[in-house]
């Protein structure tokens, strides 16, 4: 499903990565949650996916993966962590939110550059963490 892009994936803005990484995920966890529990209502799994996508459960997720990122992966996640975002939610801390928006961000940067098997294995890393609760 992959789409080409006209530039390479670090001449984006990092919340323009951010953006295209935080659909990427919301749409694993629910494919992955409804092969998990297919006879579940869409409001409970909805309920059961706010946990994976919101700010607090990405944070947690990087924390436990940073240190299995690449060199080049790990500069895509400081440059969505670093950058400046007008809003925060208001049920997430700003070192939470930082930290969920780099995870975004590398996750739409891995996908810019076609790197769909790395990107796969980030974003269940990242589920496997928020589901253990750790």
């Amino acid at each position: 499903m992959n789409m080409e892009f006209t530039k390479p994936a670090n001449q984006y803005n990092p919340l323009v990565l951010a953006y295209i990484g935080d659909s990427l995920y919301d749409i694993y966890v629910r494919t992955r949650l409804i092969k998990q529990n297919e006879d579940m209502s869409a409001h409970k799994l909805h309920v059961e996916a706010i946990k994976y996508v919101k700010a607090h459960g990405q944070s947690v997720a990087m924390a436990e993966i940073e240190d299995k990122l690449t060199d080049e992966e790990l500069a895509a996640y400081k440059r969505g962590r670093n950058t400046k975002s007008f809003t925060v939610p208001k049920n997430a801390e700003v070192g939470e939110y930082r930290r969920a928006t780099g995870f975004e961000a590398l996750l739409g940067w891995l996908y810019v550059r076609n790197e769909t098997d790395r990107l796969d294995k980030i974003m269940e890393m990242a589920y496997k963490t928020i589901e253990r609760g750790e």
